[in-house]
């Protein structure tokens, strides 16, 4: 008698941080809800971004510090899916991988947190002088231009580790500026003080979105992976990173957008696409920004409006900053280069 092959289990991994554990299960639920006789497990691993917490992300290079390692396991076939903050994900995929989902987006706007206790609601408010903590140079940029007397500190770390060292007692913070969605989902929405949408902060490529990667032939988990794509969150993010990917920016480089996809009544999978771009000089001396407005009724059209974004900012300054930033960057990778070098000496 012939017996039944056994079913496939998926195993979805992400980074071991509370938050990236939160969002495995969060599409593992979705998928279970969807496809409740298939299995799923999940995994957690520590990334080169996790490791290192002491250099800048400004130094440390591109964003495949949080997926690397995850790559290898999925290629491997140790793992099937992979989660990420999708403002995490590279613009350019290695070979064999690709995005074959994304979830409906949180919020993706910033929001200000500040020490608790403290009276301020708002950067308005924060005495000059206030420390404000970031990682991310395209908040920094952008905020430097309409707060000239806040000083603009490095903190890294997970959101636990960031809150922790805002709420210390001899710590240096009085704010720090995070992502929305990383709170909510957190359950920590509470500690939220002000969201900073635009015009005061666009938000990086992809905030506030879920996204899947499998491997490029596993037919089975792109079609998973598709039953809980959200279309015009997916739409909307593809538009910022082809805009990005045009740009040739990274997670460090002040790249801020704003995006709404409003659905057309009673035609599915067509919209009508406002996107907003902006490069902002390191000392937020020089800003540029522009939008586009246009009907989409592919997600390559939603594309194509992104990189043509892109393309409007190179024209009219963005060349110039990036150039700059990137020279910048390079001095001070080579300055680190040579401090290590006398340490070891």
């Amino acid at each position: 008698m012939a017996t039944s092959a056994t079913p496939r289990k998926y195993t979805l991994a992400s980074r071991s941080s509370q938050l990236a554990q939160i969002q495995t299960n969060i599409v593992r639920d979705a998928l279970a809800a969807l496809h409740p006789s298939v299995e799923f497990d999940t995994s957690f691993m520590t990334t080169g971004g996790d490791q290192n917490q002491s250099q800048a992300l400004y130094l440390l290079g591109g964003k495949a510090l949080w997926t690397k390692e995850l790559e290898v396991a999925m290629l491997e076939g140790s793992v099937d899916m992979l989660v990420h903050s999708f403002k995490d994900v590279p613009t350019v995929l290695p070979e064999g991988c690709e995005i074959a989902g994304v979830l409906q987006r949180e919020d993706p706007v910033d929001s200000l947190v500040v020490r608790k206790g403290a009276p301020w609601k708002s950067l308005e408010e924060l005495p000059d002088g206030s420390v404000v903590g970031t990682s991310s140079v395209r908040r920094v940029a952008q905020l430097k231009r309409n707060f000239p007397k806040l000083v603009f500190k490095d903190v890294r770390g997970n959101l636990n580790t960031r809150m922790a060292k805002l709420d210390a007692p001899d710590g240096p913070y009085t704010a720090i500026i995070l992502a929305k969605a990383g709170m909510v989902r957190l359950g920590w929405g509470d500690r939220v003080t002000a969201d900073l949408g635009p015009p005061t902060l666009l938000h990086a490529v992809s905030q506030g979105a879920l996204a899947i990667e499998i491997r490029s032939n596993d037919e089975e988990a792109r079609a998973l992976c598709r039953s809980i794509t959200h279309w015009p969150t997916e739409w909307a993010c593809r538009a910022e990173r082809a805009c990005l990917r045009v740009l040739e920016g990274g997670c460090s480089v002040p790249v801020g957008v704003h995006t709404d996809l409003i659905e057309a009544e009673g035609e599915p999978h067509r919209g009508r696409l406002h996107i907003v771009g902006s490069v902002t000089s390191l000392e937020g001396e020089k800003h540029v920004e522009h939008s586009i407005e246009a009907e989409v009724h592919t997600v390559e059209e939603a594309e194509a409006i992104g990189a043509k974004l892109a393309q409007v900012l190179i024209e009219t300054g963005a060349r110039a900053i990036l150039d700059d930033i990137n020279a910048d960057r390079e001095k001070k990778i080579q300055q680190a280069k040579a401090n290590n070098e006398k340490v070891d000496a």
